[in-house]
């Protein structure tokens, strides 16, 4: 973070008298983005400074810099940071980072078998996210405690999706899933010492009989690597300038009593989400 000043930490019960500032920014916020979060009031915001499920962000002067909570649902096996905000006067320096990588390891620590996963319309609360591991998955891998999605009600959004049954929307759907994160660490330590061992046999080979491999053209040839959503974040967003005209447009043709969206773009951009 650029700001040596500030501190991010957990809030605890001494922070509580922050809480109606943090509720009042968050909805200014979500006006001056013409979209919606789950409104919460002051109270249930120092709940969660009281639970010890909250991160805040302070300077050194008291001066208040930005929050971000814990959510659990479906019997905590889902685990949601919400309400991430930062105070304007103090944005573009890191400090929405720095809350999301504290409250994410909070989030470990308190539910370590748990699924992690956001709604997020913003580009650079996704870059955060899949730096933390997380990727994109559809809505049905997200939880079914009609609580949560209680919460959306307050979005100028709802209204699509609802007419998508809660199968998609304009936010995308982000998940750690700790269980898949450690099978694929598995995976990549026994690679890693097959490589070892086989650079071992290769060194050992070569010192015996020392020999050069070339292709047919003359050419080296390099086996390309798969796709990875942190490498192609840009094509990502393509898809997302894509999803949102659909959703909108299929939302306004709904509204104007035109006819519904084709199965062939439905399956398309279902399949794509």
């Amino acid at each position: 973070m650029e700001n040596p000043n500030i501190i991010v930490r957990v809030a605890t019960t001494d922070d509580q008298h922050y809480g109606k500032t943090i509720t009042d920014e968050m909805e200014s916020s979500a006006k001056a983005r013409g979209t919606g979060i789950a409104k919460r009031s002051p109270e249930y915001v120092q709940l969660k400074m009281e639970e010890g499920k909250a991160v805040i962000a302070v300077t050194d002067k008291g001066e208040w810099v930005g929050f971000c909570y814990i959510e659990a649902w479906g019997h905590d096996k889902f685990v949601a940071n919400s309400g991430l905000i930062v105070n304007p006067a103090f944005r573009g320096h890191g400090v929405a980072k720095a809350i999301k990588h504290r409250v994410f390891e909070l989030s470990r620590q308190k539910y370590p078998d748990a699924k992690i996963f956001g709604l997020t319309t913003g580009l650079a609360v996704m870059k955060i996210n899949s730096e933390l591991g997380y990727e994109p998955v559809t809505y049905s891998e997200l939880t079914d405690d009609d609580e949560f999605w209680k919460g959306c009600r307050s979005c100028v959004n709802f209204d699509v999706l609802t007419s998508k049954n809660r199968k998609n929307c304009l936010c995308t759907a982000m998940l750690y899933d700790p269980v898949e994160k450690a099978k694929e660490e598995a995976e990549r330590e026994e690679l890693r010492k097959a490589s070892a061992t086989l650079s071992i046999r290769a060194e050992s080979d070569a010192q015996l009989h020392p020999q050069v491999m070339v292709a047919i053209d003359g050419q080296m040839k390099q086996t390309k690597k798969g796709r990875k959503f942190k490498e192609n974040f840009k094509l990502f967003e393509r898809w997302l300038r894509f999803k949102r005209f659909v959703l909108l447009k299929s939302g306004k043709d709904n509204v104007s009593g035109g006819s519904a969206p084709s199965n062939k773009r439905k399956f398309f951009l279902f399949n794509l989400f």
